[in-house]
């Protein structure tokens, strides 16, 4: 049986995010093959700092791994992660699925016919008071969840103008489609993927296309607001067939504190997680003895919630199965929802979720 360190990875996208994952997999013993890149001074960087051989054509990085973990502008996701699981190739494809719908709907289609499986990168997931909440959630602990508060809004943080992140064609849209796709698919999570059937969403760009723009630090070099052409921030009510809904605050930018706590509210209990800081929170009531409330501070160790996702890709790939999690099919979920936020937001009215065909999680 192979085992992680026999697993023979590539990096398809040699910017800062392919390197984070690099990183983590040297971490792990995997056994890092090469990289890809269309950009020779990105090839030149990862050549430099790994020591490992790296591409433009990728039929030659395809040719020496067992798997490929993409982390390309989303407009290219399509193309490396069909071309990859059409090679035979286990991918682990960062968030978003794609940039668009149709575009995620193409690789769905291909991965449910593929001998390899597509694991998305949704790694918040693999926080441990995420799992600690859904282990007391699963035991019947909060009862129905009805309500979750969900927010991942930066004051300042946009992650640089003029680069691919601020570009429509590109990006697909901007900070709901970058950080608000985090949010979306925790809520998601949260609730075991309830089907969503009404979306009502606004979204804005206030800020970005500004010359004045004020910010005190930036992702990447801040190049300018010409060709600024996405959101900045989005506000959504998601309603799912169940009768559950979520509230959703999104912002790049905005002049309002940094907020990324989910709040969760069920029927014997509640939850508040804060992504940014670990924290999780547990609100119950009884009448035992007398009547009360309690609040507990649950207390975990605080993960590279990357590096974790990596190790179930790794060994997933060393197994020769597919995970299980962070499927494609959840994914799509996700998708269909930022979709129906744009749509919601160019038309003014709130929308039905477009309700396709999803395949079966492999």
């Amino acid at each position: 049986m192979s085992t992680a360190s026999s697993v023979r990875v590539g990096i398809i996208g040699l910017g800062n995010i392919g390197h984070h994952h690099a990183d983590r997999l040297v971490d792990l013993g995997a056994e890092l093959v090469g990289g890809l890149d269309i950009q020779a001074e990105a090839r030149h960087r990862f050549t430099e700092k790994y020591d490992v051989n790296t591409y433009e054509d990728k039929n030659e990085l395809f040719d020496e791994v067992d798997a490929v973990i993409i982390t390309t502008p989303n407009r290219f996701h399509e193309e490396y992660a069909v071309d990859a699981l059409e090679a035979g190739l286990d991918v682990l494809l960062e968030k978003p699925l794609a940039h668009s719908l149709e575009s995620a709907q193409n690789i769905a289609t291909v991965a449910e016919k593929a001998d390899g499986f597509c694991m998305v990168g949704f790694n918040n997931r693999f926080a441990n008071p995420v799992e600690v909440f859904k282990h007391h959630y699963e035991a019947g602990r909060f009862g129905d969840i009805k309500h979750i508060e969900a927010n991942y809004v930066r004051r300042r943080g946009i992650p640089g103008r003029g680069s691919w992140f601020t570009s429509k064609e590109i990006a697909g849209g901007g900070s709901l489609i970058d950080i608000g796709v985090h949010a979306i698919d925790l809520a998601l999570y949260f609730l075991d993927f309830p089907e969503v059937v009404e979306v009502s969403g606004v979204t804005r760009s206030q800020f970005g296309d500004k010359e004045d723009y004020t910010f005190v630090e930036m992702w990447g070099d801040d190049i300018g607001p010409e060709g600024f052409n996405v959101d900045d921030s989005a506000s959504a009510f998601i309603r799912c067939a169940n009768g559950t809904t979520i509230s959703l605050e999104v912002a790049w930018a905005t002049n309002r504190p940094t907020n990324d706590e989910f709040f969760l509210r069920g029927t014997k209990g509640g939850a508040r997680f804060d992504r940014a800081s670990h924290e999780l929170n547990f609100y119950e009531g009884d009448v035992g003895g007398s009547n009360h409330l309690t609040t507990a501070d649950i207390d975990t160790q605080v993960n590279d919630t990357h590096k974790s996702e990596q190790k179930l890709f790794v060994e997933a790939v060393a197994a020769g199965e597919a995970p299980g999690r962070n499927t494609v099919a959840e994914a799509i979920s996700v998708q269909q929802v930022i979709d129906a936020i744009y749509r919601s937001s160019e038309e003014g009215r709130a929308v039905k979720v477009n309700s396709v065909e999803t395949p079966p999680a492999k």
